[in-house]
């Protein structure tokens, strides 16, 4: 048996562990994160983060000389099938070592962090955002996962992480960049279920923006998502999901929306914009061999930890049934985390462990 192979098989021993010694208790509570779970989550990351192929580059050549592997194009994020995904796989182990300085993984993670954030790796990553083909590669979806982990990064206090924050930090800037020459000429915003989605995107870069308390940037973001989406009524809810949805547009929305607004402003946007939340039922999820189908496990994922925000904002019973509903859609998908194909393997954990570590 290869060492490929048994490394597989342990992983989903593993999750099968997590998933009988944890109780569902009848969809209405989410799993507590406990440091058994995250260990055995984060070695899902730990295998592919250093994995090169298969490979999604996303890549426009202009010439012969733009075909290079994805390790030379990408020497710090080209592992885990495509660079997002990669940075979110970063993002989370970083989360996990944070919250668990004990992890049995801690060793392994700093090796990773250590061989892949050095300074002259990011150097080569600004260089092909720079490029003539690449100024709008990863908009804004990529951007959005390397602002939450430059965020991490600066919001802990470690010599490691402090180090790994300095080497990161052009690219961050570079991002933010991006976004303040994009924004601007953005008329209509990006509903979209996936990549592209401008809800999203501003959602993480808000984030970071409160987190180093970048006033110039906040200032913007609450520009523009107020132009975009204040006026917005009765969100479609019978339209969700579409068939390859990992984003919720009508979610994804209200979330970015009660961060930027007060409570009292967003309890009376939240009512013309979704006065029902009942219609929001777990997806489910028909082949997860599919690249895209299985973005629907991420839908369910991604409806818990903007449900679980939202709630922040609610009075009451309103509050407390959004926390139901965000159990019902996590618990809906995470014995699936480990599903033997690597279409969602490379990505779903990400998005289980924003899920878990959301604050409600």
């Amino acid at each position: 048996m290869t060492a490929k192979r048994l490394d597989k098989i342990l992983v989903l021993l593993l999750i099968v562990c997590i998933f009988l010694n944890t109780p569902i208790r009848g969809q209405t509570e989410m799993m507590k994160l406990d440091i058994e779970t995250a260990s055995s989550l984060a070695r899902i990351p730990i295998t592919c983060l250093n994995k090169e192929y298969p490979n999604k580059l996303n890549q426009v050549l202009g010439d012969m000389d733009d075909l290079k592997n994805p390790e030379v194009l990408h020497p710090a994020f080209y592992g885990c099938f495509d660079w997002h995904s990669s940075v979110h796989g970063h993002w989370m182990l970083i989360k996990l070592v944070k919250l668990f300085p004990e992890i049995h993984e801690k060793t392994e993670i700093f090796r990773i962090m250590d061989q892949n954030l050095t300074a002259e790796n990011i150097n080569a990553e600004i260089e092909y955002f720079q490029g003539e083909y690449n100024k709008t590669f990863e908009r804004t979806y990529g951007w959005a996962w390397l602002l939450k982990l430059a965020q991490e990064l600066h919001d802990w206090d470690h010599p490691k992480g402090e180090k790994w924050l300095e080497n990161i930090m052009p690219l961050a800037h570079l991002i933010r960049d991006k976004y303040t020459d994009f924004l601007p000429n953005l008329t209509y915003p990006i509903r979209t279920g996936e990549h592209p989605n401008t809800a999203f995107g501003l959602s993480l870069a808000y984030d970071y923006a409160s987190s180093l308390g970048d006033t110039t940037f906040m200032l913007l973001i609450e520009k523009r998502s107020k132009g975009y989406y204040l006026e917005d009524r009765n969100c479609p809810i019978d339209w969700e999901p579409n068939g390859f949805d990992f984003l919720s547009p009508c979610l994804e929305e209200a979330n970015l929306m009660q961060k930027i607004l007060s409570i009292e402003l967003f309890q009376a946007w939240i009512v013309d914009f979704i006065p029902d939340f009942s219609s929001f039922t777990p997806a489910v999820v028909s082949d997860r061999s599919d690249p895209k189908i299985v973005h629907l496990d991420g839908l369910n994922f991604s409806r818990a930890w903007c449900l679980l925000g939202i709630s922040n904002s609610m009075p009451g019973s309103g509050n407390k049934e959004l926390i139901r509903k965000a159990a019902a859609h996590f618990n809906k998908s995470f014995p699936h985390l480990s599903s033997g194909n690597y279409e969602g393997e490379h990505w779903l954990t990400s998005f289980a462990i924003l899920a878990l570590t959301t604050q409600h």
